[in-house]
C-alpha cells in the first residue's frame, strides 16, 4: 500500500528526473526568443534602407549587437532542446537516437558559434564580407 498522495507522485519529475526543468527551460526560451525576434523586425523596419552598409553600421552598435547575440544564442538553444524532444519521442533505437541528438548538439553549436562570431566580428569592427 502506497503512503504518498497522488498528487505527490503527479509532481515528480518522470522517469528521466529532468522533465520538469527541460520543459520549463523550452517554454522561457521560446518567450525570448519571440520577444526578441519582436524587438529585431521592429528595428529592421525602421531603418531607413537594408543595404549592407546600413545594416553593417546598424549591428556594429553595442545596444543593437548584445540583443542580437542574446536572439541567436537563444534560438540555436532553442532549436536544439526542441528537435532533442522530437528525436526522443520518434526516433526508437537507442543507438539511433543517441547519433541523431549528438549530430543535432553539433550542427546546432557550429552553426550558432557562426552566427555569433559574424555578429561580434561587426560589432568590432570587422567587415562581414
Amino acid at each position: 500500500m502506497r503512503m504518498e498522495t497522488p498528487l505527490k507522485r503527479v509532481r515528480g519529475l518522470g522517469s528521466a528526473e529532468s522533465g520538469a526543468h527541460h520543459w520549463w527551460l523550452e517554454r522561457m526560451l521560446s518567450v525570448s526568443t519571440l520577444l526578441l525576434f519582436v524587438w529585431f523586425v521592429v528595428s529592421l523596419l525602421r531603418m531607413p534602407s537594408l543595404d549592407h552598409a546600413a545594416v553593417t553600421e546598424w549591428l556594429a552598435e553595442p545596444l543593437v549587437a548584445v540583443p542580437m547575440l542574446l536572439l541567436i544564442a537563444s534560438t540555436f538553444w532553442h532549436l536544439k532542446l526542441g528537435l532533442q524532444v522530437v528525436i526522443e519521442d520518434y526516433v526508437h533505437e537507442e543507438g539511433m537516437r543517441f547519433f541523431s541528438i549528438t549530430l543535432v548538439n553539433f550542427f546546432t553549436i557550429a552553426v550558432g558559434a557562426l552566427a555569433l562570431f559574424s555578429v561580434l566580428k561587426i560589432a568590432f569592427g570587422g567587415d562581414a564580407s
